[in-house]
């Protein structure tokens, strides 16, 4: 919330008290010495924090007075001034800033202050660069400002805006985010009965996000909204948290459906007046894992092998506890396990696409 400036600061006024006669015309150059037995203007700056002049190897401070009274006052300084930055948008943001000068005991009655040339009184260095910001643009003001217990001031401004280099960012904040939210995405091609794949690396994935969290955060003001980067890291970690979520999911809903599968096949009777009985139960015990039982191979349909469960329902007569021997006493319910993996395979990339299109074309 600062900026610190170097630059020369160079007065000009008439005082004919130090007017001399001269035949050709010569102006004379003091140092500092003489500046502690005339007058100069006591000029400051409006809202800085530390300032000082340089005194390497002597004070850098210049006087040179002209036959006709003309007076060039020039000091080298290096002012710290406050610039109320607003971080809405970091780090896609642009700042503008202004130091301001003006005297500390003299009102607009007693002296009058304004640039000599304009905007053509400014004059920069063209090898200045910043590594955050690139300067777009400067330029001079003067305004009036007024305090109620001495009156009105002249004060001028030399306002400049900033823009902030993006690139540094995007590698060290937003391609990582990005990686640690695809690289969470991987779990939904893993077996979901892989827990010690698929649980650290949703784990690995959210104490990622939560240090590149903590990170960009150590490094910037305490402010008391939200600012551009925030949502985007806090929305990729969501994503890789709800990836976690996805997959706790899978495996409750697979141990459910396990767990009564078991219970109606101790419940199922005899299947001898089933077709296809032998050929049936050779599938399930040759195709199929042993912490899977009840699952059954299906014949390949459009060149994929469809995993499903096969439920077999036996409908008793509650009065007779005799099992009904009609058709429809017997029905087959097909249960897709991978239903969840397969939806977040695509909904995840997805979403998170529609979410970077709508941030970048917001904030860029």
């Amino acid at each position: 919330m600062d900026f610190t400036m170097t630059l020369y600061l160079r007065h000009y006024w008439k005082d004919e008290r130090l007017s001399f006669p001269s035949n050709t015309n010569q102006s004379m150059t003091f140092d500092g010495r003489l500046v502690r037995k005339i007058w100069v203007p006591d000029m400051f700056f409006v809202h800085s924090k530390r300032s000082f002049i340089h005194d390497t190897t002597t004070d850098n401070v210049m006087l040179r007075v002209f036959p006709d009274g003309k007076v060039l006052y020039s000091l080298r300084v290096t002012v710290t001034a406050m610039c109320n930055m607003d971080l809405s948008r970091f780090p896609l943001d642009t700042q503008t800033c202004s130091l301001e000068i003006e005297s500390y005991a003299y009102t607009e009655d007693d002296l009058m202050l304004y640039w000599k040339k304009g905007n053509e009184s400014l004059k920069t260095d063209e090898k200045i660069s910043l590594s955050q910001f690139l300067i777009q643009k400067f330029h001079t003001t003067t305004k009036l400002a007024f305090y109620s217990s001495t009156g009105w001031y002249n004060r001028l401004y030399i306002t400049f805006t900033l823009r902030r280099h993006i690139f540094f960012f995007l590698l060290q904040t937003y391609f990582p985010a990005t990686l640690m939210v695809m690289l969470s995405w991987v779990s939904f091609w893993i077996d979901r009965r892989a827990v010690p794949a698929r649980v650290p690396l949703g784990i690995t994935t959210v104490l990622t996000m939560s240090t590149i969290i903590t990170g960009v955060n150590a490094s910037m003001p305490r402010v008391s909204y939200i600012k551009a980067v925030d949502i985007y890291l806090w929305v990729s970690f969501v994503f890789v948290f709800l990836s976690v979520i996805e997959y706790a999911a899978v495996n409750y809903l697979t141990t459910v459906q396990e767990r009564k599968e078991r219970k109606l096949r101790d419940r199922l009777p005899c299947t001898c007046g089933m077709p296809h009985t032998s050929a049936l139960m050779h599938s399930s015990y040759s195709d199929v894992d042993v912490n899977t039982t009840g699952n059954y191979s299906m014949p390949e349909e459009n060149g994929d092998k469809r995993e499903r469960i096969l439920v077999q329902l036996a409908l008793a007569d509650d009065r007779t506890g005799v099992v009904g021997k009609s058709p429809r006493s017997y029905a087959s319910v097909w249960i897709d396990t991978h239903a969840i993996d397969k939806y977040s395979r695509v909904i995840f990339p997805g979403a998170y696409t529609l979410f970077n299109i709508i941030y970048w074309s917001i904030y860029s």
